[in-house]
């Protein structure tokens, strides 16, 4: 990142500190960011973990966020349809909407607006995990952006054996272009020791199809719980979409986590999970649907801490017209995760003669007694799957589109939400421009 760009962070954050709310973010904890970021900048396409994503739009987005409240001219009809028995928070560049929220009493879930918070120690984001982070600095600058910036958030607390397995949905809104504000959104999700829940996050833009995002998601997962959460990106189409997600998984407990990238013109997820309790699992499902010329990385670091822990990544992308999709995916055995087992699977599939796959599975063992395995492949459609549709009289471009659309649906038939996963299924079969040929498909 140019000094200029640094510089400009610095002096925006400076012009801004005052109205950003101590509750959310302490301003310690800010000063600490604009400071680590002066110093050393966001990432580049020249870090390594990096050089898929398209960060160019970085030099034109301005990074204060909009101080005052939640805009009124949205309405319900504006958002996706609700999720049937599942409590719905509304948040608007960056902050709760309460007139577009529909909250209701969750059994054994605490839910706040950080922003309402009284104090900013009883609401601070979580720290890390209390075992030394092995991930790159770099990768998670974005997220030191946004603790310097973030204007309001949520946090979930979830009491110990607490059973709500469809129960919270998130609707982060952008509105703001870009070149006049930014959207912050920001979500802890901390769940005590046997309890099990369900979590939908949706990303969207209204209003304005070129918003600069920045998210922060941290999670941690309690002995024995078990936590499903889905997230949906459908970003504005010249949007510039970037998050981090940490997560840390306690013993005996499973997170899920199934992410479906369908929107922005440039988007960058980065996710870091740790397995920090024997017999910890993660599953990890995520689909990438980029056209014309958007740009889709993401990079995921999985570290195995103790020993019997489980990783399952299953990775799907398509990539048309002269678009790019990019998935880093890194493994990491410690020294006394012995018995680990860890399986990546890494498909993409070029479906314009311009689009570029770039999949990229790594693994790190540090020890003994470990089942590890990985795969990646990219290429085009099978001509013999298509040869066999054509011959029974199917149209090409028709044969084409049910073919990706099998390549995909083995990943998102894994959504067990049937309401949710139709809503996905619609936006895949809209992407793939034939709705009417793959509506009974669904």
């Amino acid at each position: 990142m140019s000094s200029a760009l640094a510089e400009r962070i610095a002096q925006e954050h400076a012009a801004a500190r005052d109205a950003l709310p101590s509750g959310v973010v302490s301003a310690e904890r800010r000063r600490r960011a604009v400071e680590t970021l002066t110093a050393n900048g966001l990432p580049t396409a020249r870090d390594e973990n990096w050089k898929y994503a398209n960060l160019r739009p970085m030099e034109r987005v301005r990074f204060s966020p909009s101080i005052a409240r939640a805009r009124t001219d949205i309405s319900l009809a504006d958002l996706p349809p609700a999720i049937a028995g599942y409590a719905r928070f509304t948040f608007v560049d960056g902050m709760l909407a309460p007139g577009l929220s529909s909250p209701a009493a969750l059994q054994g879930i605490a839910v706040r607006s950080l922003r309402a918070a009284s104090t900013a120690s009883s609401t601070q984001a979580a720290e890390p995990p209390d075992v030394k982070s092995r991930a790159s600095p770099t990768d998670e600058r974005f997220a030191l952006l946004n603790d310097a910036f973030a204007t309001d958030g949520i946090a979930l607390d979830v009491a110990p054996g607490a059973e709500c397995v469809a129960c919270v949905e998130i609707v982060f809104v952008a509105t703001e272009p870009a070149q006049e504000a930014a959207s912050y959104p920001r979500l802890d999700l901390n769940v005590a020791a046997n309890a099990r829940v369900g979590l939908i996050e949706r990303h969207i833009s209204l209003k304005n199809d070129a918003n600069f995002v920045n998210g922060s998601v941290q999670v941690n997962v309690g002995a024995g719980s078990q936590v499903d959460h889905y997230r949906l990106q459908q970003a504005g189409s010249e949007s510039t979409w970037i998050d981090t997600l940490n997560a840390s998984v306690g013993q005996d407990a499973r997170y899920g986590l199934h992410s479906v990238n369908l929107g922005a013109l440039s988007a960058r997820s980065t996710m870091h999970v740790q397995l920090l309790g024997r017999r910890a699992e993660f599953a990890l499902h995520f689909v990438s649907l980029a056209d014309q010329q958007q740009v889709h990385d993401a990079f995921a670091l999985v570290e195995h801490v103790a020993s019997n822990t489980g990783s399952e990544q299953s990775v799907r992308g398509i990539a048309a017209g002269r678009a790019r999709v990019g998935f880093n995916s890194k493994v990491v055995v410690r020294d006394g995760a012995q018995g680990a087992d860890s399986r990546q699977s890494l498909r993409g599939l070029l479906a314009g003669s311009q689009a570029e796959i770039d999949l990229r599975p790594q693994l790190e063992i540090y020890t003994d007694d470990v089942r590890c395995n990985h795969g990646a492949t990219a290429g085009k459609l099978d001509e013999n799957m298509l040869f066999y549709l054509l011959s029974r009289g199917i149209e090409p471009e028709t044969a084409q589109q049910l073919l990706k659309w099998a390549f995909l649906e083995d990943v998102v038939a894994k959504i067990a939400i049937p309401e949710l996963r139709r809503h996905i299924e619609l936006s895949l079969a809209g992407q793939l421009k034939e709705t009417a040929a793959l509506k009974e498909l669904i």
